[in-house]
């Protein structure tokens, strides 16, 4: 990755007060394992200075805004496995994590069928100022964070965690979780086997996203390209929108993850062989 520092970055002063929260969210722990979880739409986060996108209360509680429940998801995750965790602070509708910048659903117009009046005509300015002030900043903290990783083994794991909606597009979506992985299948094949022992588990495999397609920028950018063992992780919403049902699922896949990752023999660039 580009070192640009953006931490601090005169587009985060223009479009974030000192009274709004944190660009991202840093889980600092001693990491009893060489794994970093990342999550990229886990706040709903308007600054304030873009009235809510011009988007009501209701959308932006919902899929649209963030994906519910993916950032407890993440803590809990952390806190089980003792690893770090970086999480975006803002919605995914000021500036998309996941996605390249030149992506059209990097700044989307619409969502799900939801218009989202602040993105429409956007210039390259504006652009630009969101991806200073918040894009940025968090992918340097994922980097920051690979980095001391690196000191424990050449090869960190990256895993990202995400929820989707169990209705899109008036289709159903029967999956509990989808394991979504391109090229690397290390963590992938085995976490599928293991959650597919349980019968009662609907297991989608790259369902019902792919981590073939392009959209899975993070990934792509900090693990892929570097040949680090990765995995995407996507929980359906109504599974996790309450405490038990984060509880039960970060538990879940903890217990599956845990096996596969305390084996020392992933901590290595892939090779194109396993």
């Amino acid at each position: 990755m580009e070192s640009i520092n953006y931490y601090k970055s005169g587009a985060q002063e223009q479009l974030i007060t000192t009274q709004e929260g944190s660009v991202f969210e840093v889980l600092e722990v001693k990491p009893s394992m060489p794994v970093l979880l990342v999550c990229d739409h886990a706040s709903r986060r308007i600054p304030d200075a873009l009235q809510s996108l011009g988007v009501d209360e209701q959308h932006l509680s919902s899929h649209v805004a963030w994906d519910i429940g993916a950032g407890d998801v993440t803590r809990h995750l952390s806190r089980a496995l003792r690893v770090p965790a970086v999480l975006a602070g803002y919605s995914r509708l000021v500036v998309d994590c996941n996605r390249q910048l030149d992506s059209s659903t990097a700044f989307p117009e619409t969502s799900d069928g939801v218009v989202v009046p602040g993105n429409l005509k956007l210039d390259k300015n504006e652009r630009q100022c969101r991806a200073e002030a918040l894009y940025w900043p968090y992918h340097c903290a994922v980097r920051d964070q690979l980095a001391a990783l690196e000191t424990i083994a050449p090869a960190p794991a990256l895993i990202a965690v995400h929820s989707f909606t169990p209705v899109f597009a008036a289709s159903a979506r029967p999956w509990h979780v989808g394991i979504l992985w391109d090229q690397d299948p290390r963590i992938a094949k085995p976490l599928l086997g293991s959650l597919r022992e349980n019968t009662e588990y609907n297991i989608g495999n790259n369902e019902p996203y792919s981590g073939k397609h392009p959209h899975d920028f993070t990934i792509d950018y900090h693990a892929e390209a570097g040949c680090l063992p990765n995995v995407s992780l996507e929980i359906r919403q109504d599974l996790i929108n309450t405490d038990a049902g984060v509880e039960r699922w970060s538990d879940t896949l903890a217990a599956a993850l845990l096996p596969i990752l305390s084996d020392h023999e992933l901590y290595r660039h892939w090779s194109g062989s396993w």
